[in-house]
């Protein structure tokens, strides 16, 4: 008996201990003009596609931020788009995006988002898909979609849990080696 009231205890212990170092988090919104403070989590959302990416790494290797910001910024030509941004309170750094848009036609969709490496699991992706699809939902989106790049696959699951899922699949024709 003794050696489970230990256990507990000492996984009681860890818990707290987790609970304590958990980084304070905390959210801010705004339109396009916020789209330069995301460069570097991008930098990383599309290392991250570069990795796992079998047939389109070039694409990848040469897309650079100011690219996917203009195609962004072209796109929402009579639309609307929001920019979210979790920031760590303790080192002021941010540690993960969402980009959402609507069209005029009231096409909802999540354009991008990312969650750095070391803030995973504490909830940060939930709280930027779940303000950006509030946000979709009050400037009456009527379809909301979102892609995800051939390779990621895995992320699947964290946006069915939102009620995403996948319609058809697209190819894209590519250079075949000789």
């Amino acid at each position: 008996m003794k050696r489970y009231f230990l256990v507990q205890r000492t996984i009681s212990q860890k818990c707290i201990e987790l609970t304590s170092n958990t980084p304070k988090i905390r959210y801010i919104h705004g339109d396009q003009q916020l789209l330069g403070d995301i460069a570097l989590l991008w930098e990383g959302l599309n290392q991250h596609h570069l990795q796992l990416s079998k047939d389109f790494k070039q694409d990848y290797q040469q897309l650079t931020f100011e690219k996917r910001k203009t195609a962004l910024l072209g796109k929402m030509k009579g639309g609307k788009m929001r920019v979210d941004i979790a920031v760590d309170d303790g080192s002021g750094q941010n540690v993960g995006y969402c980009v959402s848009s609507v069209s005029q036609c009231r096409m909802g969709e999540i354009e991008s988002i990312f969650v750095a490496v070391n803030y995973r699991g504490l909830g940060v992706g939930d709280a930027l898909l779940r303000k950006a699809l509030a946000w979709l939902d009050a400037e009456g989106a009527e379809t909301k979609v979102v892609e995800v790049g051939a390779g990621n696959e895995d992320a699947f699951g964290f946006y069915a849990r939102y009620g995403f899922l996948p319609r058809k699949i697209v190819l894209k024709q590519v250079k075949l080696r000789e």
